[in-house]
C-alpha cells in the first residue's frame, strides 16, 4: 500500500507536471495574494503547493520531502496510532496555508505579485524531523552533513536574513514560517518531544 507522503508526491508531480504544459492552470493554480483579496480565490494557499516552477524546483522539493515526510509520517504513526493518518494530512494541508500567510499579507496589495511551490510545507515536514530526531545527520548536497539541530539553526537564520532582500525571487518567509510552523506541529502532537529534544541537544558532544 502507497504511503501517503508518496501519494502527495505523486499528486504534485503530476499536478505541475500537466500545469506546466498549459499555462492557463498554472495561472489558476499559483499563489496570488491580490486575486485572493479581492476575489476571494482561497484554493490558491493549497493548490500553489502542487505546482512548481521547473523540473528542478519540483524535483529538490519531492526528493526531500520523501526522505523527511516519510520519516515524519512513521513518527506520527508510532505516536498517534490509527489517528496519524489525518494528522499527517491535515498537517501538510495546514503548512502550505501558513507558510503563505505571510506572503499574503505582505502582497495582497500588488497584482503583480505571485508564488508558487511545496517548499513550505516541506520545511515543515523537515523541521518536525528535527524535533524528533535532532541528531539524525542531514546531508547537505551529499557534501556536508550535519546533525540535523545544527542544520536547522543555520537555516532559520539564513531564511531570515534573506527574507529581508526584496531584491530575489525566492519565498524565503513560506521557508522560514514552514519551519517553525514545523516545530510548533510537531510538539503540539507529542508534547514531551521537547524535552527529549532538549535532553538530546544537551547530550551532544561535538562532531
Amino acid at each position: 500500500m502507497m504511503s501517503l507522503n508518496l501519494i502527495i508526491i505523486v499528486l504534485t508531480i503530476l499536478v505541475s507536471i500537466n500545469a506546466q504544459n498549459n499555462m492557463n492552470l498554472y495561472s489558476q493554480l499559483m499563489m496570488k495574494p491580490y486575486e485572493v483579496m479581492k476575489r476571494r480565490q482561497y484554493w490558491r494557499f493549497l493548490t500553489s503547493g502542487f505546482v512548481h516552477d521547473g523540473y528542478s524546483h519540483l524535483g529538490f522539493n519531492m526528493f526531500t520531502l520523501y526522505f523527511f515526510g516519510g520519516a515524519v509520517e512513521q513518527y506520527f504513526g508510532y505516536i498517534l496510532g490509527s489517528a496519524s493518518t489525518i494528522v499527517f494530512i491535515f498537517f501538510y494541508l495546514s503548512a502550505l496555508i501558513v507558510s503563505d500567510l505571510p506572503g499574503y499579507f505582505k502582497n495582497k496589495n500588488k497584482p503583480g505579485y505571485n508564488t508558487i511551490g511545496a517548499s513550505g510545507a516541506v520545511s515543515a515536514m523537515v523541521f518536525a524531523s528535527i524535533i524528533y530526531a535532532p541528531l539524525n545527520k542531514i546531508c547537505f548536497f551529499a557534501l556536508l552533513c550535519l546533525p540535523g539541530f545544527i542544520l536547522g539553526i543555520i537555516f532559520i537564520i539564513y531564511s531570515f536574513t534573506q527574507s529581508k532582500n526584496l531584491s530575489q525571487n525566492i519565498n524565503h518567509e513560506a521557508h522560514l514560517y514552514g519551519a517553525l510552523y514545523g516545530i510548533a506541529f510537531s510538539i503540539w502532537v507529542y508534547p514531551e518531544s521537547l524535552s527529549i529534544f532538549l535532553d538530546q541537544i544537551l547530550s551532544f558532544r561535538g562532531f
